[in-house]
């Protein structure tokens, strides 16, 4: 019984340290999977630098939600996958492939610390030769 009640507790623990220790927000990674734009506004600073195929723009929320809609319309989303995600400081990053009827994306998304919470300063979209 003693086991039983050390197993659980330390599940409980490992549990929770990792719910708590997450720092790209999960609605970020949901919004890339359905390819939608206005729910990834959610999580923009109030500056983001976007680089689309190479294009490279520093736009204020607004405007990236409009060119990231741009985007998702001229590629229909049909997945994302999460290949690495991690923290350093007061930043966080997360890595992976988004799949669409047009082919595959590796997305770079860098989050930074504002005011206890972190938020999208930089994304970066470019097609793989998958």
């Amino acid at each position: 019984m003693k086991k039983r009640v050390v197993l659980l507790l330390t599940g409980l623990f490992i549990w929770m340290s990792s719910l708590f220790a997450q720092d790209v927000p999960v609605g970020v990674i949901v919004a890339f999977k359905k390819g939608n734009s206005q729910e990834l506004n959610r999580y923009l600073g109030d500056k983001v630098d976007l680089i689309i195929q190479n294009k490279s723009t520093n736009v204020d929320r607004g405007t990236a939600e409009g060119t990231l809609s741009g985007f998702f319309s001229s590629n229909k989303v049909s997945g994302f996958n999460v290949n690495h995600q991690g923290q350093r400081d007061e930043s966080s990053f997360v890595i992976g492939t988004l799949t669409t009827a047009n082919g595959n994306f590796r997305v770079n998304c860098f989050f930074r610390r504002v005011q206890n919470k972190y938020v999208i300063h930089q994304i970066r979209i470019d097609k793989t030769n998958e």
